[in-house]
């Protein structure tokens, strides 16, 4: 489009729409004033065309503005928000297409009222400041919201996968070895695999492997499972079958440099649980474990277990496929991290699926329900390492019932011990010590009732839940962490209302 990228386009636009309004003239007018047409005129003002040098100055003739204010990016008092906003990172790098949202849309909406919309984006930085949000967060936030949009479930990958499985005629049994894909990575796509090739470099310690395009290496550290490095050289041929240009070099993203890289990122780890977890066999074996006429913790770890998969992996496949196979959209996927010794928790992944379900990211230091299964199963298992117990894997189920609504939901959650190994966001390690739990919870409506036969087992626990402790009414909590406060102050606030509703009727 002439050579202008997006935000000059649109400045320019704003800019000869702006004069247009000043001047009280019409699309028809201007048009008629200019000799052009009408939608020539309102793809400039939208920022999606760019008007040659000759057409630039009959523009300016017409609407008394010198050539060089039109064409500078500089904006007055009230549309210097605007400027500020379509030159940031956020606006050049995320692509908003994906969401369905045209750039010079938001500029619009900006423009229309520029001054309010301005005070408000200056609040939102303000608070991203305060709650120490960066950059490489807020891409994270989209890829969510992205994965959220399309109820994480991808067809093209889907077929991608198969496709791949049977040029290479792999067999239809599940475990690989890692050597089979290994083998492909380096016969088609001129990869040196290099085992142990991180190991003398201990600043990359957490790391699982980085790729050297230049030398096309992959150096893997030797600590790796047999599974784990099947499952990134899974991700690596998801880049190429794919056809991902930006994407990390390390195993997880350190610092994403636009969102493309992160969204690659996400495409690649989809493949690869695809070409683990292949969909027909999966959907087969959930749908038995749905069947059952009871409870089966064991049943469903050996789900999991049949495939060799890490228990990440398992609930990313269960978080493509309940929702579209088993029209059981509304659920959600959580993973805490948990220090026993000060009884921390922490959310470090979720998604939620259909609306926002009520477990979630909480305000900084606010203490999550410990009701919550994702909760007391971490503790459970925190307890069973100090008595010296070891212990690999625990599975819970429980029915929510969140207080102070009719939701409740079928929560299945497995904990386990934390690994020193590199997190899925920014490639820092868990700590020793540091306990796993991920949750994936179902909304119980009649799809879910009608179709898991055991979800009336007694054996299942039923409590009701919260959010927080601060914000939680209960009396009688035996697992309260912290006094309500927050539900304290609400109700001193309702008491001085009160007194003042009766003084004034005194």
């Amino acid at each position: 489009m002439n050579g202008k990228i997006p935000y000059q386009r649109i400045i320019f636009g704003l800019k000869i729409k702006q004069l247009r309004q000043q001047k009280r003239l019409s699309f028809a007018e201007l048009a008629k004033a200019t000799g052009m047409s009408v939608s020539y005129l309102n793809e400039i003002e939208k920022g999606k065309k760019f008007p040659k040098a000759d057409k630039i100055t009959v523009l300016a003739s017409t609407l008394e503005v010198e050539e060089e204010e039109l064409l500078s990016t500089e904006m007055g008092p009230n549309l210097a928000p605007v400027k500020e906003l379509l030159q940031s990172n956020f606006l050049n790098e995320l692509p908003l297409d994906l969401f369905g949202i045209e750039l010079g849309k938001v500029a619009e909406i900006i423009a229309s009222a520029p001054l309010r919309v301005g005070a408000f984006i200056s609040t939102l930085l303000e608070l991203s400041r305060s709650y120490a949000l960066r950059e490489e967060n807020f891409f994270f936030a989209a890829l969510r919201a992205f994965l959220e949009l399309n109820n994480n479930y991808f067809q093209h990958i889907e077929d991608a996968a198969t496709a791949f499985v049977e040029e290479h005629q792999l067999p239809g049994n599940r475990p690989f070895s890692p050597q089979l894909l290994a083998n492909i990575l380096e016969d088609k796509y001129d990869y040196e695999v290099v085992p142990g090739g991180l190991d003398a470099y201990p600043e990359m310690d957490g790391l699982r492997s980085v790729f050297l395009p230049q030398d096309r290496q992959l150096l893997l550290t030797s600590k790796l499972s047999s599974m784990q490095q099947s499952f990134q050289f899974g991700k690596e041929i998801g880049f190429h079958v794919l056809k991902l240009k930006d994407r990390s070099y390390t195993s997880s993203i350190l610092r994403p440099r636009v969102f493309e890289e992160v969204l690659n990122h996400a495409y690649a780890t989809y493949f690869s649980v695809a070409l683990h977890l292949p969909l027909n066999p999966f959907i087969k074996k959930l749908e038995q474990f749905f069947n059952a006429p009871k409870w089966d913790a064991k049943a469903f770890v050996s789900i999991m277990e049949s495939y060799d998969a890490s228990p990440e992996m398992f609930y990313h496949r269960l978080t493509n496929i309940i929702p579209r196979f088993f029209n059981m959209p509304k659920l959600f996927f959580l993973r805490f991290l948990h220090e026993p010794e000060n009884d921390q928790f922490e959310i470090d992944r979720e998604l939620h699926l259909s609306k926002r379900h009520h477990p979630h990211g909480n305000a900084i230091l606010e203490h999550y329900c410990r009701r919550w299964v994702s909760l007391s199963l971490l503790q459970d298992l925190a307890e069973m390492q100090k008595d010296g117990k070891y212990v690999s894997t625990i599975v819970r189920a429980q029915r929510s019932r969140f207080l102070g609504t009719e939701d409740e939901y079928l929560c299945i959650t497995l904990a386990r011990p934390g690994q020193s190994e590199n997190s899925s966001r920014l490639g820092g390690q868990y700590a020793q010590g540091r306990n796993i739990s991920v949750t994936l919870g179902l909304l119980i409506n009649a799809d879910v009732k009608r179709q898991i036969k055991w979800l009336d087992d007694p054996a299942i626990q039923a409590r009701d839940v919260n959010r927080t402790c601060e914000r939680c009414a209960l009396t009688d909590c035996s697992e309260r962490a912290v006094e309500p406060v927050i539900v304290q102050k609400r109700e001193r606030l309702r008491a001085i209302e009160n007194r003042l509703t009766k003084l004034n009727q005194a």
